[in-house]
């Protein structure tokens, strides 16, 4: 991420924060401002979690869910959380979308690198 962004964070798992309070769309735009790329990719990841409370479902799906998107992947949009309440537990399904944060353009970087292995003439 830009390194001059300031935005509110809570941690989630080991390896993830929540950003608080912000839209998908308002933080494409302020990504694609400070020069960078905020890419979205086609596979989904879905996850469902159970727990006494609406809200330890909801976590234990979300933690889930970012643990399944694939290594490569440096964010996630939040797409969708489904509760169902029964009268003991709570059966939560969140869908995350993986996106990924770059300086750069898939195809620039491919560009630079393929310039650096072919020599001159």
């Amino acid at each position: 991420m830009p390194p001059h962004f300031d935005l509110a964070q809570q941690p989630c798992t080991e390896h993830w924060m929540l950003l608080e309070e912000i839209e998908a769309p308002v933080f494409d735009t302020m990504i694609r401002h400070a020069g960078w790329h905020f890419v979205c990719l086609q596979e989904e990841c879905c996850r469902s979690g159970v727990g006494l409370s609406r809200d330890q479902a909801i976590q234990q799906a979300l933690v889930r869910a970012l643990k399944g998107l694939k290594a490569r992947f440096n964010a996630a949009e939040l797409e969708s959380i489904q509760v169902s309440s029964y009268p003991v537990f709570h059966i939560a399904k969140v869908t995350l979308q993986p996106r990924h944060i770059q300086q750069k353009t898939s195809l620039e970087m491919g560009v630079e690198d393929d310039a650096r292995a072919v020599p001159a003439r």
